[in-house]
């Protein structure tokens, strides 16, 4: 149920997190999905509703997995009926978390306008042509995969070379720094 941007992965993922009444944020509750020892553990609102010895949620804010809070909106418990899930607006937090998606890529290194523009120009002939000549669009993509891996692998190294930390690169690419580390072993194990 979380919110979750192709661009910055679980880096940003965000969900209607809850709040209590002393504006804190209760602990993560673990929900027992069926048969098996796996279980899945969330700090959603809906998970808050003061059963089974749970805390009850006072309010919900977009949370999201950077650290960033957004502000508090009141859950009006008496609105929400025996389905929460579709009872609940949850717009507000959301829109929270869509600007601070928006500031986070104001923050990333921006591209060339001539890259976007090719990049943009690229996409449109791709899809356009996906239906007309899919074996053609295929060959395209398997050398734009190669052109990615090779140019990912010569950024990598220059990154390297320039000795960034995972901490820049990851916040020139929005993304946590574990994320960023990962990025680039990929691109340099990668060939």
């Amino acid at each position: 149920m979380g919110w979750r941007t192709e661009e910055f992965g679980e880096s940003h993922e965000g969900i209607a997190g809850a709040v209590l009444t002393d504006g804190s944020e209760p602990k993560p509750v673990y929900l027992d999905i069926g048969s098996g020892s796996a279980g899945h553990s969330t700090s959603e609102w809906w998970a808050y509703d003061g059963r089974l010895k749970r805390p009850k949620a006072a309010a919900c804010r977009g949370v999201c997995a950077c650290g960033w809070r957004g502000q508090s909106y009141p859950i009006d418990w008496d609105q929400v009926n025996d389905d929460p899930l579709d009872e609940l607006d949850v717009a507000g937090p959301y829109d929270d978390w869509l600007e601070h998606i928006r500031a986070v890529e104001r923050r990333t290194v921006p591209l060339p306008a001539d890259l976007t523009e090719t990049m943009d120009l690229l996409e449109a002939q791709l899809t356009a042509l996906a239906e007309q000549a899919p074996a053609a669009v295929l060959k395209a993509v398997a050398r734009l995969e190669r052109l990615a891996a090779l140019a990912g692998r010569e950024a990598a190294y220059a990154a390297e070379a320039d000795e960034l930390s995972p901490e820049t690169i990851g916040k020139a690419l929005g993304l946590s720094a574990s994320k960023a580390r990962t990025r680039l072993t990929h691109y340099l194990l990668r060939g």
